[in-house]
């Protein structure tokens, strides 16, 4: 008896390693699981948003959190009734933030892409953007192949950019990876690259510093951005979209992009492929 209780103990703790290794994302989250209850018992949200890439999130001047992102999370903490707390992230650091517990939520510009929906659960999108190439009037970019001729290429580390033009540019290029979008436009200015992998909204910026001097070259690709939770948080994921489909319908989305983006809300779609929008 005593042979196969040991046996069965054994077998226990293997089937209970086995789990773990099988699921290993929702193990590290479930630690730092959340619900609306929850927050609202606290007192407040911590939500993750950029605090330098206008117009989605920024600082200003005065250390106030603005932009597109800002304006929606201050709803979203409206909408469960709690005043927010914005905690200003790099772009690399995004999903590690939500993962280990320092934000609740993320608003931070998160383009829906397969690869991050097997880290954080997406919530339905609520902003689309286009990733691009700018360069210099000066030089002629056609085609990926066009990319050749500069002589280095910055992007902002682990955003959609680096994707895109690590993936298109030619063999050899230089591409330089910098900690967020501001240090990446800023090496743009000061002549540390020659070209960039940015948004639609970066010339923008750039036309402030060079006006007429860069253009938009190629489209990579166009994306759309989620609010995103952890894995396996069905009441917080089931919150995030029950907001958006409220200030959708009420107008507050449209009006706040209209605000930030200087032009209409788009068409969003009804799925994206692998990227779920509803937690399982």
């Amino acid at each position: 008896m005593k042979d196969r209780k040991l046996n069965l103990d054994r077998r226990q703790l293997l089937m209970t390693g086995a789990a773990a290794v099988m699921a290993p994302a929702v193990l590290i989250t479930s630690a730092f699981a959340i619900t609306p209850d929850e927050i609202k018992k606290r007192g407040k949200i911590i939500i993750g948003i950029q605090g330098d890439n206008p117009p989605w999130g920024y600082v200003d001047s005065s250390g106030k959190q603005q932009g597109l992102d800002s304006d929606i999370g201050q709803l979203y903490g409206k909408y469960l009734g709690v005043p927010v707390e914005f905690m200003p992230l790099e772009v690399a650091n995004r999903i590690p933030a939500l993962t280990s517990g320092r934000v609740d939520i993320l608003f931070a510009t998160m383009a829906m892409f397969p690869d991050r929906a097997k880290a954080v659960q997406f919530s339905k999108p609520y902003a689309a953007n286009i990733i691009l190439l700018i360069a210099p009037k000066s030089i002629e970019i056609k085609s990926n192949a066009d990319m050749a001729k500069l002589k280095s290429i910055g992007v902002a580390r682990a955003a959609a950019q680096d994707t895109q033009v690590t993936k298109n540019a030619p063999p050899g290029t230089n591409i330089l990876r910098f900690d967020g979008d501001a240090p990446s436009i800023q090496a743009l200015v000061s002549g540390q690259v020659e070209g960039l992998g940015g948004n639609m909204f970066y010339m923008d910026r750039l036309n402030e510093a060079k006006p007429g001097y860069w253009e938009n070259k190629i489209e990579f690709q166009r994306i759309y951005n989620g609010a995103c939770t952890r894995l396996g948080e069905k009441e917080m994921n089931a919150s995030a979209n029950a907001f958006l489909d409220q200030i959708k319908a009420n107008g507050e989305l449209a009006k706040v992009y209209e605000k930030w983006m200087k032009r209409p809300l788009p068409p969003m779609p009804d799925s994206i492929e692998g990227v779920p929008f509803v937690a399982s």
